[in-house]
């Protein structure tokens, strides 16, 4: 990326608090999380498709893009990353708005990465989609309340330092632990076992939204200073969130190909 891009990318990033959904590394650790669980179709498609690129690489594409020009990617694909759930209510009852969210936009790509007639680049567009809005879907605060923006306008100290309790769950918990996406990798995937598959079998969206969002209403602190405590209140809820994304979306991948394998072809 030259220093144009770089500049561009930087002033979105001021602009945009709702920018890195997991962040980065988290994006990474669910696409590479993914990658060993995809089915033999699957693993075609992916390959066909991306060619050398990981699904690490891929995962965080859509929000890389958002620094692209034009209307498309920094304003109308912005509410793609998210779903609003108002507290009380579930995703069938709250409905999609006008300009779509995480779900629509899942089966509008899903149904492009199926259609062996598009282009190449409009079906690896998809996929690198599908990885992302997964991955968004499983951060809590992706399935807002509709008050606080997803916990962009609930302010927070952090270790004694101002931001929001959506960075604190995007990146500030997982990037405290110092960790190299790999690493991280490294020691969930171990935790990814067969009762783990069934209890996060559903390839549902509206099933991953619910359980957003019940625990989305447990993540609010009482006071605006965080530190250790809620560090260790919430961190088993944290990288459950992480290995649930990436088993679901390496299933929803291995489901889609099994419904219509020869998109999957080679």
């Amino acid at each position: 990326m030259g220093l144009i891009g770089k500049a561009a990318l930087a002033l979105l990033l001021l602009a945009s608090p709702n920018l890195w959904a997991w962040g980065q590394t988290g994006h990474r650790v669910t696409g590479a999380l993914a990658e060993p669980l995809l089915s033999a179709q699957a693993q075609q498609l992916v390959r066909g498709l991306l060619g050398p690129e990981s699904l690490a690489e891929a995962s965080t594409w859509a929000d890389e893009m958002r620094s692209a020009p034009g209307t498309f990617w920094q304003k109308t694909a912005n509410p793609w990353h998210y779903v609003t759930v108002p507290k009380g209510q579930d995703y069938d009852e709250a409905g999609a708005p006008p300009e779509g969210d995480a779900v629509t936009a899942l089966a509008r790509y899903r149904a492009r990465l199926l259609d062996p007639s598009l282009a190449l680049v409009a079906r690896q567009e998809a996929l690198r989609l599908i990885v992302h809005y997964i991955g968004d879907l499983h951060q809590p605060l992706h399935a807002g309340n509709g008050t606080d923006r997803g916990g962009n306008d609930f302010p927070v100290r952090y270790f004694g330092k101002s931001t929001n309790l959506h960075r604190v769950w995007d990146s500030s918990m997982i990037d405290g632990e110092r960790l190299s996406y790999t690493e991280w990798v490294a020691w969930l995937a171990p935790r990814l076992d067969a009762a783990f598959k069934v209890r996060y079998a559903s390839i549902e969206p509206k099933a991953w939204i619910g359980e957003s969002a019940a625990l989305r209403d447990q993540l609010y602190p009482d006071g605006d200073r965080l530190s250790y405590d809620y560090i260790f209140q919430h961190k088993d809820a944290l990288r459950t969130r992480l290995m649930a994304a990436g088993w679901r979306i390496a299933a929803y991948l291995n489901a889609a190909c099994e419904a219509a394998p020869e998109a999957c072809a080679p």
